[in-house]
């Protein structure tokens, strides 16, 4: 394995010079910096990464806590965006990524834990069950926490705008004519409580007041349990005109319960998604949904995770929130048209 001292000696020039050309240091001339790193590409020279570690207190490694309810891992389109936006944006800050859990081969530790064993330098939480004591423990740990789409006192959390995306996605369904406008929401948590509040805000506000059986609590990303509830909702004796569904997954599921009830959609009944996954805009209809910024997201947890590392006398509690923007699509009839 190629050293600095190997590189010194080709160049002429001390170890303390190369070190300095290789870290970009601005007392070393131009010239001399170019062609101590060309000199070192050639050579096929790789910085040790332990090293680099004993010498700087940091590993450049970002720990991901990631799971939800539904166990769908990374087929979860929606946060696998978020977590690529992530990725993209440490690489190019020169981060790798570690996901971590609770099980290292036989033996079982917390998320603080693992976090710890890993060496990571700070960790980002995405989609995760944040009562669990565990998640707890590495909140009020010392290590440098973000938070997507949940809000802790003492972190640093990026959050989607998720009551202005209900609010907007109601609206355009109102205008569209509709004020039979149903609701199957997601497992209790910050996201739901603002889209469902949304939700009754907006409709309030429109003078529509909502029948309590139009509003039924479901399980993000399980279109299973989306179908049997849409079931429910087309059984009603005064049926919605439209059905919100928790996301864009979930919302297979409330179409194939239609489909099998004989009904069409736009033309009997209308449905909207949240999310704006790719997959919502290829079905056929394309879904009517709330398009959240997944790049935005992703990039700014990991700017602001990175910035608590190399900066953390400066560390500023912060509240960042992301607009999505209603994606049209083809399932929300315009019934102002008869």
């Amino acid at each position: 394995m190629v050293s600095i001292k190997d590189i010194s000696i080709r160049c002429g020039v001390s170890v303390a010079t190369v070190s300095k050309a290789l870290n970009d240091h601005s007392d070393i001339g131009q010239i001399t910096k170019e062609n101590i790193r060309k000199v070192a590409k050639e050579m096929g020279y790789l910085p040790n990464s332990f090293a680099r570690a004993l010498k700087t207190n940091r590993t450049y490694n970002l720990g991901v806590l990631f799971m939800d309810e539904a166990q769908s891992g990374l087929t979860h389109e929606y946060f696998n965006n978020v977590l690529n936006s992530f990725k993209v944006e440490a690489e190019k800050k020169g981060y790798d990524i570690t996901f971590i859990n609770k099980y290292m081969g036989q033996k079982t530790m917390s998320y603080y834990e693992h976090s710890k064993y890993r060496g990571v330098d700070g960790v980002v939480i995405a989609c995760i069950d944040f009562s669990d004591p565990d998640v707890i423990e590495l909140i009020r740990g010392d290590l440098p926490v973000v938070t997507i789409d949940h809000v802790f006192d003492n972190r640093t959390a990026i959050t989607s705008d998720n009551v202005k995306g209900m609010r907007d996605l109601i609206t355009y369904i109102y205008e569209m004519g509709h004020t039979k406008i149903a609701y199957i929401h997601g497992a209790d948590s910050s996201v739901t409580q603002n889209r469902v509040g949304s939700y009754y805000k907006t409709l309030g506000e429109l003078g529509i007041e909502v029948p309590d059986e139009y509003v039924v609590s479901g399980i993000y990303h399980d279109p299973d349990t989306t179908v049997k509830l849409t079931k429910k909702l087309l059984a009603l004796k005064d049926r919605p005109t439209c059905i919100i569904f928790p996301d864009d997954f979930s919302c297979i599921g409330g179409i194939n319960a239609i489909k099998e009830n004989g009904l069409r959609i736009p033309e009997d009944i209308s449905v909207a998604g949240y999310d704006g996954i790719l997959l919502s805009q290829v079905l056929d209809p394309k879904i009517t949904t709330l398009q959240q910024n997944t790049k935005a997201l992703g990039r700014s947890a990991a700017e602001k995770l990175i910035a608590l590392i190399e900066n953390p006398k400066a560390t500023i509690i912060e509240r960042v929130v992301v607009e999505g923007k209603v994606l049209a699509g083809n399932s929300v009839k315009n019934l102002n048209h008869k």
